[in-house]
């Protein structure tokens, strides 16, 4: 039997995502100052106090954003292992941009990262209406590579920003729906 959970928003076979509440701020903060998770994103760690990643938090579940939405990510055990988010929503061109992070290493390399991708865009394609999503990773991380393409994603182009350099990839509606008929 499926354990139920307070505020599920979509289950895949690994993973399930759920809306993100203020008791994930703890974990959330530790890997945003994590400089090797930081460097995936081509960031900085975060160096204010938990107090205020809190407030900040606090903010964006008190007054969410219709063109951003941030979601936890959980093993089918309940534990907290990533978040992924989507933003710059365009909603007349329906396409948006993703973010995954899965911030426990032990969780790295089997499997979770795909399943959360695969089931974070059918989530989006479904209950957003959009017909593209697409993302920038870093060109030397080919792992992560590797795992959207697992999930139906495609590299279209790259770009540089400073001393980054970025592979761009995406995912359309179409291409899912057809993998589904195969």
């Amino acid at each position: 039997m499926t354990a139920v959970v307070e505020g599920e928003v979509a289950r895949g076979q690994l993973i399930v995502l759920r809306a993100k509440t203020l008791a994930d701020a703890e974990q959330d903060y530790a890997w945003r100052r994590d400089a090797e998770l930081a460097a995936f994103d081509a960031a900085r760690p975060y160096s204010g106090r938990l107090s205020e990643y809190k407030a900040i938090l606090s903010d964006e579940l008190a007054y969410p954003s219709p063109y951003r939405r941030t979601l936890a990510a959980e093993d089918t055990d309940g534990r907290h292992i990533g978040n992924v988010m989507y933003y710059n929503i365009d909603y007349q061109r329906r396409e948006a941009e993703i973010g995954v992070t899965i911030g426990l290493r032990e969780y790295w390399g089997r499997g979770y990262g795909t399943d959360l991708v695969r089931t974070f865009v059918a989530h989006i394609f479904e209950a957003l209406r959009l017909e593209r999503v697409y993302l920038k990773t870093l060109d030397w991380n080919l792992r992560a590579q590797r795992c959207f393409e697992k999930a139906g994603f495609r590299q279209y182009g790259a770009s540089r920003r400073g001393e980054y350099s970025f592979v761009l990839m995406e995912c359309r509606r179409q291409a899912i729906s057809d993998d589904d008929e195969a």
